[in-house]
């Protein structure tokens, strides 16, 4: 059996889970605490972060970034790197802007903030650092929006992993209750296109002890 060290707000889980749900890959979550730092779960992955996928032959990958890289490797029929070598490189760049600008300015001070930082005992959530990060998630919904505007999809022609990787990010704030959907109409049309996929059934069926989600978060009509 194939597993996922996964936790459900991690932006970075969220992108392989919708990766493996929508290359029709079977696979068990199983949640892992980070902040815990058990040694049997740092001998899989010393940096000590989610997600970790473990193979059905036991070959461990960690990272999300090798993660997608090796499922695109191995399991091509469902590609989602675009189909031109300039929408790859587009693929590439987005998915590079939202897992590190993106979740630098927004999620690290947002989601890690508020729920990171209290699971692992350091204290309370900087009013600062919320300020910041809901003011750099109206910035980039407007990017995200602009995307959406010109494009099919966010990297061009067809959906790719560009999109799953917004859409890690996108839906784990927006489980948190953090997203002003009216800031970009075009942002939230493009994201109720990615939640209405089958591969997001397992997303939108999450649920988080002491948090509850907007009533819109399951919603395919948002």
């Amino acid at each position: 059996m194939r597993y996922l060290y996964h936790l459900p707000l991690s932006p970075f889980s969220r992108k392989v889970r919708l990766v493996l749900a929508e290359k029709r890959l079977p696979f068990e979550l199983r949640l892992e605490k980070v902040w815990e730092r058990r040694p049997e779960y740092l001998e899989l992955n010393p940096a000590g972060t989610v997600p970790t996928l473990i193979e059905d032959n036991g070959l461990a990958i960690a990272d999300s970034g090798a993660i997608c890289e090796y499922l695109e490797e191995a399991y091509p029929d469902t590609p989602l790197m675009g189909r031109t070598l300039a929408e790859r490189v587009e693929v590439r760049r987005l998915v590079a802007w939202f897992d590190g600008k993106f979740a630098f300015e927004v999620t690290r001070n947002l989601l890690g903030e508020k729920f990171m930082k209290r699971l692992a005992g350091r204290g309370e959530p900087d009013a600062a650092a919320l300020r910041l990060g809901y003011t750099q998630l109206r910035h980039h919904l407007h990017y995200l929006g602009w995307l959406a505007e010109t494009r099919k999809w966010l990297a061009g022609s067809s959906m790719s992993l560009a999109d799953f990787a917004a859409a890690g990010h996108l839906s784990a704030l927006d489980f948190a209750g953090d997203v002003d959907w009216s800031t970009s109409p075009p942002a939230k049309d493009w994201y109720a296109r990615m939640k209405s996929r089958p591969s997001f059934r397992g997303v939108l069926a999450d649920r988080v002890p002491g948090v509850t989600p907007p009533a819109h978060y399951a919603d395919l009509d948002f």
